[in-house]
């Protein structure tokens, strides 16, 4: 499998954003790309660093955005994973990656699951949690577990995608630090990134691919300075190992995975041989509290 990643910073404007991830599509199909990965929310800046009720409107025209991006993934001949603000009706709106077929047919959407609301990442304004599951999305390139950034800390939405067959985890993600944090707290929040998705690779035995923003994008509202978000896209293998990384900078990059390597790690490592799924029914409770159960 030939994946690739496009890490980019917001360059002012939809229209700027579109042509520089359709131009940077193209390039990479014609590396050799099958599947292309884009950031979340590409076509825009990271707008939940506030909360507006004019955002909304940057999710107006949704069957345009389908139109544009699939026109994209037709022309380059790739699967062309997408992350955008989908609006339903007046009031209801999703944080939406839609994944197009070579052919520009959609094969496939994946609503945001987990939503965050932390200083700077005020989503819970603007998305209502996903009502589509965790569903594997097949494409003629294989069939892909898409999740959505804050998704990525959660074990759970990884492992149902894996056990329904999901060959590959994708996480489109916007997730940075502040400036003023001190050097010790962003390596620790980019390691603990890092490593929780290199987990996921680990524990289901298949690859990760996480696609991450970068550049500094400011509070126009002027309550925070604004985010840096820290790239770092990266490739791991089953086994969690690294077959790619980028750095802080933008990066448009074609990556070649080996898919043996599913089968050749869970005959090594047969963790779903050994789950002990009868004894798990108390994961569906939030939280065990056995002074409760007293």
């Amino acid at each position: 499998m030939r994946i690739a990643l496009v890490q980019h910073a917001f360059s002012g404007d939809t229209r700027s954003m579109r042509e520089k991830s359709s131009e940077a599509i193209e390039r990479l199909s014609k590396e050799g790309a099958e599947i292309v990965v884009l950031q979340e929310l590409h076509e825009n800046r990271y707008f939940c660093i506030n909360e507006s009720t004019d955002n909304f409107r940057l999710a107006d025209d949704f069957d345009e955005k389908l139109a544009f991006w699939s026109g994209v993934a037709k022309r380059s001949g790739v699967v062309l994973v997408t992350s955008l603000f989908e609006k339903r009706t007046a009031g209801l709106y999703h944080n939406t990656a839609v994944v197009f077929e070579r052919d520009g047919s959609v094969a496939g959407k994946y609503r945001k699951m987990h939503i965050p609301d932390d200083p700077g990442f005020y989503e819970k304004f603007y998305f209502t949690p996903g009502d589509l599951g965790f569903e594997p999305i097949d494409t003629s390139a294989g069939r892909l577990g898409v999740l959505v950034c804050w998704d990525q800390w959660f074990p759970e939405a990884a492992r149902l995608m894996a056990l329904k067959g999901a060959e590959i985890l994708i996480y489109p993600t916007a997730i940075g630090w502040f400036d003023e944090d001190s050097d010790e707290e962003k390596q620790k929040q980019l390691d603990s990134w890092v490593t929780i998705q290199r987990s996921h690779a680990v524990a289901n035995g298949v690859p990760v691919v996480s696609v991450n923003r970068v550049g500094f994008e400011r509070d126009d509202s002027g309550v925070l300075d604004g985010i840096r978000f820290w790239g770092n896209s990266f490739v791991c293998g089953s086994a969690g190992e690294f077959l790619f990384r980028a750095s802080t900078d933008e990066i448009e990059q074609v990556i070649e995975i080996d898919m043996d390597m599913i089968k050749n790690q869970r005959d090594i490592w047969p963790f779903f041989r050994d789950r002990r799924v009868e004894y798990y029914e108390e994961l569906q409770k939030i939280y065990i509290d056995r002074c409760e159960e007293k």
